[in-house]
């Protein structure tokens, strides 16, 4: 368990120090309030013993910062119990409305002390597998069952923050609509359960080619979600024209190299994809109109023959898929 020990005077941190070391505790010093509000914030401790009285910034307003500070964080909750010479009621009543929980002399005896560290330390133990639960639980909540991308909800509260983050920036905003060609076909004919590993492996896929492009440059906070059914969504913050034509690209070549076999994909004979995309720059309006507008042109991929991109309504929206060999020997070169 680490604990961070606020207090002014030497002599009282040397002892409490030696004292809690000895039960086999990890001590973080601070000699004031304002020393402990950064040094809970860097530390993380699993409990704070918190002195009253104390120069710069005393105990109650340190605590108040602190417990501040764990508001803006999620199932944060760190015991904090207040050091003092004098038990009087007026201080514990104040160190309870300060965000308190506890109230301890300095010259607590050896037997209570290490009873209430073990106590502190059950309690440490409990909210660390807490936390750990609950992130299990919004991890399972946000994530798509079947293949593990932002589901549907997740990517709408994503999505909504991102676009009113790009408003207020006036940056500009992008994103990509896309479907399996021929996906209901591919599950009549192969089974659902293969119709599932195709989905899984098309994700990663479409996955892996977003976080390439993060770590490029080339986006920014760009995320991949599963819209519903074979369809998924790209997000892109501070998207341009050339990046959102290229990622989109990408991602239909990077599909249509997994060579999944599908013989009722018209003239490809494998699993393809089509995308939409589109840009507004800056973000201004509702984003919904650009889901529209991403939809639109994915229709339009389909309509010209699937396995490709639109991203913009000119012609050079259409990547070039160079070397794509259909099954009537023509090769593609859009």
């Amino acid at each position: 368990m680490k604990i961070l020990l606020v207090d002014d005077a030497r002599s009282v941190v040397m002892v409490m120090t030696s004292r809690l070391a000895s039960y086999g505790y990890d001590v973080v010093h601070a000699a004031n309030g304002q020393e402990a509000v950064a040094a809970f914030a860097s530390a993380a401790p699993d409990l704070v013993l918190m002195d009253i009285e104390m120069p710069v910034m005393n105990g109650f307003e340190a605590t108040n910062r602190i417990r501040a500070f764990e508001a803006t964080k999620q199932w944060a909750w760190t015991p904090v119990i207040f050091l003092t010479s004098s038990d009087t009621v007026e201080n514990l009543v104040t160190a309870i409305e300060a965000g308190g929980d506890d109230f301890m002399s300095k010259f607590v005896p050896e037997p209570v002390l290490q009873a209430k560290m073990k106590a502190m330390s059950r309690i440490a133990g409990l909210r660390k597998s807490l936390s750990q639960a609950n992130q299990k639980l919004q991890d399972l909540a946000s994530q798509d069952g079947l293949t593990g991308l932002c589901n549907r909800r997740s990517m709408d509260v994503r999505t909504d923050q991102l676009w009113l983050e790009a408003q207020a920036r006036e940056q500009p905003f992008g994103l990509l609509m896309l479907d399996i060609d021929n996906f209901k076909k591919y599950n009549d004919h192969y089974g659902h359960q293969t119709g599932d590993d195709c989905l899984r492996q098309v994700a990663h896929a479409i996955d892996a080619a977003i976080h390439h492009a993060n770590q490029l440059g080339m986006t920014h906070r760009a995320f991949t979600a599963r819209y519903g059914g074979e369809e998924f969504s790209v997000i892109m913050p501070r998207a341009t024209p050339q990046s959102i034509l290229k990622v989109a690209n990408s991602i239909v070549k990077a599909v249509y190299g997994l060579a999944i076999a599908h013989e009722l994909n018209e003239a490809w004979g494998v699993v393809s994809i089509s995308v939409g995309g589109a840009l507004k720059n800056p973000a201004q309006g509702e984003v919904v109109d650009l889901f529209r507008e991403a939809d639109a042109r994915l229709y339009q991929a389909k309509t010209l023959g699937r396995n490709r991109a639109v991203v913009d309504d000119s012609p050079n929206s259409v990547p070039k898929l160079d070397g794509v060999v259909d099954r009537t020997g023509f090769v593609e070169s859009h």
